[in-house]
């Protein structure tokens, strides 16, 4: 729970966040961009001494159906292509991986496969459950930055209304790990580095019941990552209504070395763009539930 401090930030950040977003174009970029240097100083809005970033943002790639270059395919579950024809069919993507692939160690392939193997039931997005970071960020929907002057920032996520706190101080030791993890942020030169430990989901309830010891999915190919990974976000400002977002990944329990995911975040440029709700408990109640709600309703 946020204290009253971070509250008032909230409050504050988001009267900001309304009245300074640049307008102009957005302009399209390839999933996998090349590295660019930062905008000029005058090109991007500020706030004090740091990038305004401020706004409502959202990816345009595939990453989150799977980090790794990938054809197009049918819908994973069994009849999902005779129910949900091309609508529920993945799309291709070139990937987002430096390298293209993620460099697992042989023991860590038994959880991916078993991943692979439920990729609709046992992913966390499907149960509506937090996604980590940084799958948060890659998700098929916006989520928002709310910058104050110095402060810690916050990022809130349309997706099952998820947030976190960005605290502007030296990477620390977290009490615990949670879904989110602990984020911890600073500036390097325009370009807002954070690094998050601590994801761990603990016991999760898959269908049917069956409780596992949760791992924090990368996307819907069942990627992953441990309680063990720290994770080093990168957002500099590549324009006023465009960054570019990378991540490294450093794992030693799962990969055989660090490796980064990169990809451009676009500045929603409508006048009314805001978060809207997806509370999605209810929508995964049958998949988590349903054979109790089946034997409730035929009691």
């Amino acid at each position: 729970m946020m204290n009253s401090s971070k509250l008032a930030l909230l409050a504050s950040a988001m009267a900001l966040a309304a009245c300074t977003t640049t307008a102009g174009p957005i302009s399209a970029q390839s999933a996998r961009p090349a590295a660019s240097a930062p905008a000029s100083a005058a090109a991007v809005a500020r706030i004090g001494d740091a990038p305004n970033l401020n706004g409502v943002w959202q990816t345009m790639n595939t990453a989150n159906w799977n980090l790794e270059p990938h054809s197009a395919a049918a819908n994973p579950l069994e009849r999902g292509d005779r129910l949900l024809g091309a609508i529920g069919a993945i799309p291709a993507g070139l990937g987002v991986v430096e390298g293209g692939a993620i460099p697992y160690k042989p023991e860590a392939m038994e959880r991916l496969n078993s991943n692979r193997a439920n990729v609709i039931a046992h992913d966390p997005e499907a149960a509506c459950y937090l996604p980590g970071i940084p799958r948060a960020t890659y998700m098929d929907m916006p989520f928002q930055i709310i910058q104050g002057d110095g402060d810690d920032i916050l990022m809130a996520y349309e997706y099952a209304s998820a947030n976190r706190v960005i605290n502007m101080e030296e990477v620390g030791i977290p009490p615990i790990d949670t879904w989110m993890g602990t984020s911890y942020g600073q500036w390097e030169g325009d370009t807002l580095v954070v690094t998050t430990l601590a994801q761990g989901p603990g016991l999760v309830k898959l269908p049917a019941g069956e409780m596992v010891e949760g791992v924090t999915w990368l996307d819907r190919a069942g990627n992953y990552l441990t309680n063990h990974a720290t994770v080093t976000e990168r957002f500099t400002p590549n324009g006023p209504n465009h960054m570019t977002y990378s991540v490294t990944i450093d794992d030693p329990t799962i990969y055989t070395r660090p490796w980064t995911i990169s990809m451009p975040l676009y500045r929603h440029m409508e006048a009314n763009a805001q978060l809207l709700e997806f509370k999605c408990v209810p929508f995964s109640e049958r998949l988590l539930y349903g054979d109790l709600i089946e034997e409730t309703g035929s009691n």
